[in-house]
Order: structure tokens, then C-alpha cells, then sequence
């Protein structure tokens, strides 16, 4: 059974290109031109992927994310024409899984969908069940529960979050997870990595800014706390 990709852009000449090609590349493919949509098309098809567009009439692109990760952990990768660090990072902090600027190939197009899909699907280790204090971590269900009640994460929120706890107290860096979770596509955007850490505290910690589980090594990285 082919993957899924739910393409959203309110350029149907855009559409009209990216769709075709990703049809040869073997994936099934959905479109919608605005927020409300998509986020219509997402109830309806379940794609396995979103391919998002920033620049919406309506509801933005970010607020179709924003939207979404109340109750839903599909991945998403943002299309923007926006270069700076800050607006890439906004994406992230929202729950994007990646982002691609334009103007792009349509083969990195497709090498990134296909990375953050295999991030979707692959766990780490050998599927295991951790409990750390109140969390409980199921791999092979893709779960996170706090205090018996479930937390969405994203694809890439997870994947972090499931490394450092395998192993409380070892020190990653930031270029240790990237390499663990993301692979080498990612090796020029480690900063990306405080993004999802910053996320993951917002929805894990009873206070963000002291931080029980996952814990700031200054200068080196980021441990899950062993003392829970």
C-alpha cells in the first residue's frame, strides 16, 4: 500500500507540478489550496504526511499546524519562502518536522519527505517501555503518557524524547541527536534540536523552566533526569 501526502499550497500551478512527481515517486496524493481544506482533507484521507505551505489565504499555514498538534502527531513539513533562523524556528516551535525553503528541487522535496516519514515509522532500540517517574514511554505504540494521561507528540519530539530516556543521565548533544534521530541530512541545522527540546518541555514539564525530565548540560547538551 503506497504512503500518503497531503499537499497543501494556494497555488494550483504548484500543485499541479509537485503532485505528478511525487505520483511517480509511488506515493498517493491529496491537495488542498486553504487552511480550512486541509484540515478537512486530514479528516478525511489520513495522510500518512503534509507537505504545508506557509503563506495561506485564511488560515495560515502555521495555524493549520498549530491547529493540528492539538490532537494529531502527523508529520509535517512546512514549505516557506521565509530564510530566517527565526521564522524556521517558529515552524518548529509549532510542531513542524522539518521545513524546505523555496525555491527547492523536487528531488530534495521528496528526500526529505521520505526522511521524516522513515523517522515516523522507525524507533529506536528495540521498541521498548520505559516509565520514568509519572511518564510512560511506549515505542511500539508511538505513546507518551503523563500521570495516566496520553501527551501528542510529534514524529521528531518523540524520537528525542525516547533517546534520552533510554539512557537516563548520559549527555547528548545536540549533534549526537540530530544524528540518532534525524540523520545526516540534518548534520547544518543542530539548533533545531533546542526547538523541539523547548517544545517537549511545554508539554512534559509541571514547569518549563525547571525542568525535571529533560534537563540543559550548559555546554555540552541535554540528559533525561535519573533522579525521578
Amino acid at each position: 500500500m503506497n504512503q500518503s501526502v497531503l499537499v497543501v499550497d494556494d497555488e494550483p500551478k504548484v500543485i499541479d507540478v509537485i503532485k505528478p512527481f511525487l505520483e511517480r515517486e509511488g506515493f498517493d496524493v491529496y491537495s488542498a489550496t486553504d487552511g480550512n481544506m486541509a484540515i478537512q482533507m486530514v479528516d478525511k484521507c489520513h495522510p500518512d504526511l503534509i507537505l504545508l505551505d506557509w503563506m495561506l489565504p485564511g488560515i495560515s499555514g502555521i495555524d493549520v499546524c498549530r491547529q493540528l498538534r492539538v490532537t494529531s502527531s502527523i508529520p509535517i513539513i512546512m514549505v516557506t519562502a521565509r530564510t530566517e533562523e527565526l521564522d524556521r524556528v517558529l515552524g518548529l516551535e509549532i510542531g513542524a518536522d522539518d521545513y524546505i525553503v523555496k525555491p527547492f528541487s523536487l528531488r530534495e522535496m521528496v528526500a526529505r519527505i521520505r526522511s521524516v516519514l522513515r523517522r515516523a515509522q522507525d524507533q529506536p532500540g528495540s521498541q521498548s517501555t520505559y516509565v520514568r517517574g509519572p511518564l510512560k514511554i511506549d515505542e511500539s505504540k508511538f505513546k507518551v503518557w503523563k500521570d495516566q494521561q496520553e501527551i501528542v507528540l510529534t514524529p521528531a519530539e518523540f524520537q528525542i524524547l525516547t533517546t534520552l530516556a533510554a539512557k537516563p543521565g548520559v549527555v547528548y548533544s545536540r549533534l549526537q541527536l540530530l544524528q540518532a534521530v534525524m540523520g545526516d541530512a540534518y548534520m547544518n541545522y543542530e539548533r533545531t534540536v533546542d526547538s523541539h527540546i523547548s517544545h517537549l518541555r511545554k508539554k512534559l514539564e509541571d514547569n518549563p523552566a525547571e525542568p525535571r525530565f529533560i534537563q540543559t548540560v550548559h555546554g555540552m547538551g541535554y540528559r533525561f533526569g535519573d533522579d525521578l
